[in-house]
């Protein structure tokens, strides 16, 4: 007998409307006790049918929603049905940006809340963030392998967000035999990443179509690539004829994956230069010095986990922004990205603007950029779009 979640009055619009959170103040009773992930049926306060979900007491978000028709089962050909639909929607990537990696499965946004899976060549990497995927977790590893022909399936479960389902983390290979780096190709450039310990799971593959919008303006530029990870942007912009190349990260592995992708891509000539240091204090330097750059890419961690650190998230990002504003020539380029979901793109934008009063430039914005199209963003689910980017002029 599957368990009623009713809502209070009042608190249905959001469920009505598709948004597949529902937060623990929206629940006026639950019969029975659900186990984690255990499936629900959700209710209005008149006992009319709204949703079906599943369950976790732990959670903040008491029910993430996966099917809003009272006619559907969820049972094994449901998640082997939606997840074949999600890899289906990436068709035709591989082939039209000669690139073999990218994002299969994008959680709530391909209606399957809690399950990531991104693929790097012939090896995919998933994570199960919730206790619903947790409970289905044979079943779409089994589809996964299935449809994708992938020879290793790593879990990267090790997120944050296990913790706030009570759930412990989770890592290790499930299909194949092990290795701790892939190779990969990203429109028509070789990268090398570690789907066991890298950031995410081993690359930042939201940033493959802001690569290129990027690097079209770092011809004859000298850049500094701020927070460069793995050197995503570098590598780009030495292909756009960067004049000169250095990055900053605080990781030297994460430098020695750049030095790897740039010297494999041939670009090891251009004589990059790889600095291991704290950002702030390195751009802190660089003003001291003198130093001047004509572009400037910053690509943060997440600075905001949640809606109660927006505030000081927006104090941190005007901050980073001041500093490289004032090492600019004039006339740079400034391309600078949040990944905070809970950071809208007119809070950012308006700290990017506080960062041009602060470093006395004022700030033109060429374009505004959001994650790669295979993150898609659902539209009644906008908490789905956590990149966001801009491409600006200082002048």
């Amino acid at each position: 007998m599957t368990h009623i979640v009713k809502l209070r009055p009042g608190r249905e619009k959001t469920a009505a409307h598709r948004h597949p959170w529902i937060y623990s103040g929206a629940v006026d009773s639950t019969d029975g006790s659900p186990k984690p992930g255990e499936l629900v049926t959700v209710v209005d306060s008149a006992g009319a049918f709204l949703a079906t979900g599943y369950f976790n007491r732990a959670s903040k978000i008491r029910v993430r929603v996966l099917e809003w028709d009272p006619l559907v089962t969820i049972d094994e050909g449901w998640w082997r049905s939606r997840v074949a639909q999600s890899i289906a929607a990436r068709a035709g990537i591989a082939e039209k940006t000669d690139s073999t990696a990218y994002r299969l499965i994008h959680a709530e946004a391909d209606m399957l809340p809690g399950l990531v899976a991104d693929r790097y060549d012939d090896v995919v990497v998933v994570q199960f963030l919730t206790a619903g995927v947790e409970l289905a977790r044979d079943v779409i590893v089994d589809e996964i392998r299935e449809r994708t022909g992938a020879t290793a399936i790593y879990d990267r479960s090790d997120n944050a967000s296990r913790a706030r389902e009570e759930l412990k983390p989770s890592s290790g290979w499930l299909v194949g035999e092990a290795r701790d780096t892939v190779e990969f190709r990203e429109n028509g450039l070789d990268f090398m990443a570690s789907v066991t310990t890298g950031q995410k799971t081993g690359f930042y593959c939201d940033q493959r179509e802001n690569r290129l919008e990027v690097a079209a303006f770092a011809e004859g530029r000298s850049v500094l690539d701020v927070f460069s990870y793995s050197g995503g942007f570098s590598v780009y912009a030495a292909r756009a004829g960067a004049a000169s190349l250095t990055l900053v990260d605080s990781s030297s592995s994460a430098l020695e994956s750049a030095k790897w992708n740039l010297e494999k891509n041939g670009f090891a000539s251009c004589n990059p230069e790889f600095v291991d240091a704290d950002v702030f204090e390195q751009l802190r330097n660089y003003r001291k010095e003198g130093r001047k750059f004509g572009m400037i890419v910053l690509d943060p961690p997440k600075f905001a986990m949640s809606r109660h650190h927006v505030e000081k998230a927006l104090r941190a990002y005007k901050d980073v922004n001041m500093l490289a504003m004032g090492l600019l020539e004039p006339g740079g380029i400034l391309a600078t990205f949040s990944c905070s979901g809970a950071v809208a793109i007119d809070a950012f934008t308006i700290a990017v603007s506080w960062a041009g009063n602060d470093a006395d430039r004022s700030v033109q914005v060429i374009k505004r950029l959001s994650q790669s199209s295979d993150h898609p963003v659902l539209a009644s689910f906008l908490e789905s779009e956590y990149l966001k980017g801009l491409i600006c002029r200082i002048v």
